[in-house]
């Protein structure tokens, strides 16, 4: 059904619980019933270019379709919003420079190996960020360090752009020039980012909702989680948050975004007493 003129598909509630369910069952994203509109307005083109006339067909194609994966993470890259840039939230990534790296580069001396992990990362803004505070806070003494940042998100398009190492002005808005300079090459309004950085951090395509293939990376010494869980109901986040507990370093600093909280989650972390830094650390 469309309306006669806008020529926009409607959503019945039904068909919204249906569509809500798909999400959450395979990403752990919860849209709630006053969201309705925002899976409407963001699959109604979809919907036109696939020329089905109902959800009802859309559904059937998400569900038993030959191409329901692919066209999951098309619905996907649809419905969020990958909104980040280098260097976002400047404070918080002070603390984990000039706190948390100096710490963790002092306690790992013995084995000279840092662990990374930049669960969500969109299109990789943040672990080329943190690969960038790596690099000038080890300096010269990079080469005897062994250096591992994975960055992970659900969106197989947005993992591509990271891989590209291509990134527009808007994404370095925040970045500071001598860091600009330093790290990227420039042609017009696109910034490539030089080869040194690109090498430190790999990417995967990683569901959080997938704990099993989180394990098989091991221990991490940082993982940053920012922006995302905000999207998650209760039952999602407790779950990720036992995720990153179990795979994160006794001595570990966990990251999380600023409008986001665990306080009073059942979880094994204490938050740490740096303004603005919205870290946590395990009780052990």
């Amino acid at each position: 059904m469309t309306t006669a003129t806008s020529g926009i598909v409607k959503m019945s509630s039904e068909q919204f619980e249906q569509l809500r369910k798909i999400v959450y069952d395979r990403s752990g994203i919860s849209f709630e019933p006053a969201k309705q509109y925002v899976l409407e307005s963001r699959l109604g083109r979809r919907l036109a270019e696939l020329k089905m006339e109902s959800y009802d067909d859309y559904i059937a194609f998400l569900s038993i379709g030959p191409y329901r994966d692919d066209e999951f993470q098309e619905m996907f890259n649809r419905i969020t919003i990958n909104e980040t840039s280098f260097f976002r939230n400047e404070p918080q990534l002070q603390v984990f420079e000039n706190v948390a790296l100096p710490e963790l580069i002092e306690a790992r001396q013995s084995i000279k190996r840092l662990r990374m992990w930049s669960a969500a990362c969109s299109t990789g803004e943040e672990p080329f960020t943190l690969a960038m505070q790596v690099d000038r806070t080890l300096g010269v003494r990079l080469p005897d360090w062994h250096v591992e940042i994975l960055g992970t998100d659900i969106s197989e398009r947005a993992l591509d752009v990271a891989d590209s190492g291509d990134y527009t002005d808007y994404a370095i808005r925040s970045t500071p020039k001598r860091t600009l300079e330093k790290y990227f090459t420039t042609e017009g309004k696109m910034h490539h980012l030089k080869d040194n950085i690109r090498e430190m951090v790999a990417f995967e395509q990683h569901n959080l909702r997938d704990t099993l293939a989180a394990k098989r990376h091991g221990k991490w010494d940082v993982i940053f989680c920012r922006n995302v869980m905000i999207y998650f109901d209760d039952e999602m986040k407790q779950r990720v948050i036992n995720m990153f507990a179990s795979q994160l370093a006794d001595d570990g600093w966990l990251f999380i975004g600023h409008s986001e909280s665990i306080r009073g989650m059942d979880t094994p972390f204490e938050p740490q007493p740096h303004p603005q830094g919205f870290c946590y650390r395990k009780v052990v």
